[in-house]
């Protein structure tokens, strides 16, 4: 199937999910990911800010804020992404797409970044992702530093078992599910129990 065909289905899939469901998973795969060794020994994380009814992110900042982590969000600057560091999200407003961004001068060059949340149309059990369309995560990912590992967070119907890849595109080193935590690479695959 192309990318445009799941992209749609999987855009009409997760704007079906009622409020309180989206805000319960999210929950869910928030605790996941803070209860995951990579969190732990991550230093400087990279979140986005959910659009559309991706996978919420808010607990992670607040987590992240207290055990004193330095957290960025996403900016789009031309064609491309760079991370500002935020301290409050009141630091965030709409930017180019609607979507909130940080205000703020703090950029984190992207070699800092120990985590970053990836967020997604669809996932497939390779590690693969379907984004948008427009690209700013698969041009600025390929830059990241080694160390950096690329988590996707979102709700297992977003998880299928391929979609067409080309080589630009990005494999993620995790994904997380409110029912799983897949690793790939050299991360092994989770318990979904854990």
């Amino acid at each position: 199937m192309p990318k445009k065909s799941i992209r749609d289905e999987m855009l009409l899939r997760r704007k079906g999910l009622a409020a309180t469901t989206c805000l319960g998973l999210s929950l869910r795969i928030q605790e996941r990911l803070l209860a995951s060794p990579e969190f732990a020994a991550a230093d400087r994380l990279a979140l986005y800010s959910p659009v559309l009814n991706e996978v919420f992110t808010e607990e992670i900042f607040s987590v992240s804020r207290r055990l004193g982590k330095r957290v960025a969000y996403p900016r789009v600057c031309g064609t491309t992404l760079e991370f500002v560091e935020v301290s409050d999200r009141s630091e965030l407003c709409p930017g180019i797409y609607g979507i909130p961004e940080p205000k703020g001068s703090r950029i984190m060059s992207l070699d800092s970044l120990d985590l970053l949340l990836v967020p997604g149309v669809a996932f497939d059990m390779a590690g693969h992702r379907l984004g948008y369309g427009k690209g700013f995560y698969d041009r600025i990912l390929h830059r990241r530093a080694a160390h950096a590992l690329l988590v996707g967070l979102c709700f297992e119907q977003q998880l299928i078992s391929s979609l067409p890849v080309e080589t630009h595109d990005v494999r993620m080193d995790m994904i997380i599910t409110e029912e799983h935590t897949l690793g790939f690479g050299d991360l092994p695959s989770l318990n979904p129990s854990s």
